[in-house]
Order: structure tokens, then sequence, then C-alpha cells
């Protein structure tokens, strides 16, 4: 496989990025504006990132936006909506998934609109479980994304942070902690990009197989960069206004929707 993004996925992870970069909530404060939330899902909805699959687009192709909402905490549902397009695609027909909210665990509700085993999953074979790869795959990207986003954060509080009449980013046990995380992202980057890869590439069973391998070390590297983030930011990142607990929550949501044992795989995993 190429892991390398085409020019129009190029294309297509910029224009993700920009929407969440310019409508994406800066602080906790903006997750509770209004007008905001109404700019976003009206500019989320235009875009057509939720039919991806239904217009052609590729498993890559939906993990790569996934990421990019995610690193900028963009809190419209998206996650659900992709996979029901997908599901309706393969039903032939339109399927419109339930709402199944998160309650208080994840601020942005990213995952509003999922419903890990739909009835209608009954209707297909071989498809089903492809669908279940993407699904996977998505949750993963969320999980890479929030893992970067929450990695910026910490980057840049740390240059700006002084302590000891120096920045904290100066301190070499703080580079170490953040060249750590990236690291951790970079692994992940990785196996993300195989499993997208894999939903449509490779047979559905092994797909399935890519996607768990890359969710367990997704779930595991996600984490620990949150932890790290909160570590760095100090004081600050256990406080309600610091957005690494945002990031976190979100990762803690992803990792439990369609979570995977290490028993469940086929190879092992250290």
């Amino acid at each position: 496989m190429d892991v390398r993004l085409t020019a129009e996925q190029q294309q297509l992870r910029d224009a993700a990025a920009k929407l969440a970069d310019d409508l994406g909530p800066g602080s906790v404060a903006e997750l509770d504006d209004a007008e905001r939330l109404a700019r976003l899902e009206k500019a989320v909805d235009a875009t057509g990132f939720r039919t991806l699959r239904s217009d052609g687009g590729s498993g890559v192709e939906v993990a790569i936006v996934a990421e990019e909402f995610a690193r900028g905490l963009v809190d419209v549902p998206f996650v659900g909506p992709v996979l029901a397009d997908d599901l309706g695609r393969r039903l032939g027909r339109q399927y419109s998934a339930a709402v199944a909210t998160q309650g208080d665990v994840d601020l942005t509700k990213a995952l509003a609109g999922v419903v890990e085993s739909p009835a209608e999953l009954r209707d297909l074979s071989d498809d089903a479980t492809r669908w279940l790869a993407l699904a996977l795959t998505v949750t993963c990207a969320d999980l890479v994304g929030a893992a970067r986003g929450t990695q910026n954060l910490a980057v840049e509080y740390a240059k700006v942070r002084e302590q000891y009449g120096a920045t904290i980013g100066s301190y070499q046990a703080v580079g170490h902690m953040l060249a750590e995380g990236l690291a951790l992202i970079e692994g992940s980057i990785s196996v993300l990009r195989h499993a997208a890869w894999a939903v449509d590439e490779l047979p559905a069973a092994e797909a399935v197989e890519a996607a768990r391998v890359a969710k367990i070390y997704c779930a595991r590297a996600a984490l620990t960069v949150c932890e790290t983030s909160i570590q760095v930011h100090g004081g600050i990142g256990n406080t309600w206004e610091c957005l690494a607990h945002v990031y976190l929550r979100r990762v803690l949501a992803a990792t439990e929707t369609w979570p995977v044992k290490l028993e469940e795989l086929s190879i092992g995993l250290s």
C-alpha cells in the first residue's frame, strides 16, 4: 500500500482542517455558543462530508475528515451520519441512525448518531463485516485527531508558560514528554492509514482485524498523549477552563465505542 495522500486527498484534508480551525471551539466556553454551533452545522452540512461513502469516497477519505474534525474538536455529528450513509449505501436505501447520546462523557458529542449494532446489519453478510471495519477505523481516526489536538495544545502552552525565568518547553523533561507524545501519534497515524486502506482493499475479515489492531494501539496512545498534555499544563490542566480535559473526554468516548480486547485479535500485540 502507498500511504501517501493523493493531491485530492490532501485538498480534502485541508478543507476539513480549515473548517475545524474556523468554527471549532477555541475554548470550553465556546462549546455553549449556539450561534457558532449553528454556523458549524450549516458548514458541515454544505460540504457533503457526511455522504462521502455514497459519493464514492474511500475509507481513507472518511478517516481524513474524522481525524481533522477531532483535532479541531468539531462538535456537530459526523461519525454517526457518515456510518449511516455507508449502511444505507450497502442496503440500497436511505438509513437514519438513531441518536445515541454520550451524556456528559464527551462534551463535543462527537459520537452523536452512532448506533453500534444497527438492526439493519442483519440484512447484510460480508458487507456487515466491512461496515464494522469502517466503524472501527473512523473511531481510530477520532482518537488520532484528538491526540494531535491535545499535543498541539500542550506544545503551544510549553512555548509561553514560564517558570524559573524560562519557558517550560526549554526544560529537557518537558521536551522529552512532548517528544514521546509525538512518537505515539506518528505510530498511530501509521496503523490508522493501514486500517483505512484495508476497509476497501482487503477481504472483510482482514479489514476488521487491521481496524481492531489500530483501535487498541490508537486508544492506548491517545490516552497517554492526553494525560501528558494535562501534566504539561500543570495545575491549570486540571481545571474546567482548560481544553485538555475536553480532548480527554473525547478520547474516552471513542475508546468505549466498539471496544476491542487483546484476546479478540488473531495476532499478538504487546
